[in-house]
């Protein structure tokens, strides 16, 4: 590791488990004092062990992202007295992906994928904008490569993305003249985090038809997070990198499997 991130506080949401995970973890690596949120505490703390573990800095809050203002409000509260009022660095990972259609969807359905996939991250960065632009920070958001190209099921999800690629857009215009730096990326089908790289998994299916072939690891995204709020970006502002294996944009000629 190249320490890139030292002496950087970052709070990444969604941080217990999968690509939420391997983001707090990579952060760290490179000298960042992570806090780790999630809703369930035991893997919190496992995080957190995790963490110290390998000779990092990070603490545990718990919070319950649904989209209420109170909730977005109180993690912040609750990470700024941890951290004496500073932060540099805001992973907005936490989501929910329910599978659904259009005709099932009810507004349970629609108040929940919104209110944890869109709401929570826009109070969010509400609450912490004084602290990030003290800090001339950075705000990274958590997309999908569903957002642009088309699936059969799950609308609200894939719109409910699209929402956070426009929100990374209209944040950087709104937000860069406060000294506030904010990008986006947008994971293609990753597996689960600790799965075997060799071995096929289901997810690969979904893969098929990009340039990888296969589906990608917690530990790409994790990689190209640590990138994106780095100084090493700092002129990338308001955009959403792609980590899909090209899933998203480019088209594969079936002549590939025959070759």
């Amino acid at each position: 590791m190249t320490n890139r991130l030292q002496n950087k506080i970052a709070l990444v949401t969604g941080a217990t488990s999968n690509i939420g995970r391997a983001i707090a973890t990579a952060l760290a690596a490179e000298g960042a004092r992570v806090i780790v949120s999630g809703r369930d505490a035991d893997r919190g703390a496992q995080v957190i062990a995790e963490i110290r573990e390998a000779g990092g800095h990070a603490d545990f809050v718990r919070a319950d992202l649904t989209g209420d203002p109170s909730a977005s409000a109180g993690l912040a509260a609750d990470a700024l007295a941890l951290t004496g009022g500073r932060l540099d660095i805001l992973v907005n990972n936490a989501g929910v992906y329910p599978l659904h259609s259009t005709a099932d969807a009810g507004d349970d359905l629609f108040d929940l994928v919104y209110g944890v996939n869109v709401k929570a991250p826009f109070h969010l960065v509400q609450a912490l904008v004084p602290a990030l632009a003290a800090s001339h920070g950075v705000i990274l958001n958590l997309g999908s490569w569903v957002a642009r190209l088309a699936v059969p099921s799950s609308p609200l999800y894939s719109s409910s993305k699209a929402a956070m690629e426009a929100l990374t857009r209209a944040w950087s215009s709104e937000l860069g003249p406060r000294g506030i730096r904010v990008v986006g990326v947008s994971p293609g089908v990753i597996r689960p985090l600790g799965s075997d790289p060799e071995a096929p998994h289901r997810s690969d299916t979904l893969m098929a038809d990009a340039p990888t072939g296969r589906a990608g690891e917690a530990a790409d995204i994790a990689a190209a997070s640590v990138y994106l709020v780095s100084d090493d970006a700092s002129f990338v502002h308001g955009t959403t990198l792609d980590v899909d294996g090209g899933r998203a944009n480019v088209a594969v000629s079936a002549e590939r499997d025959a070759a």
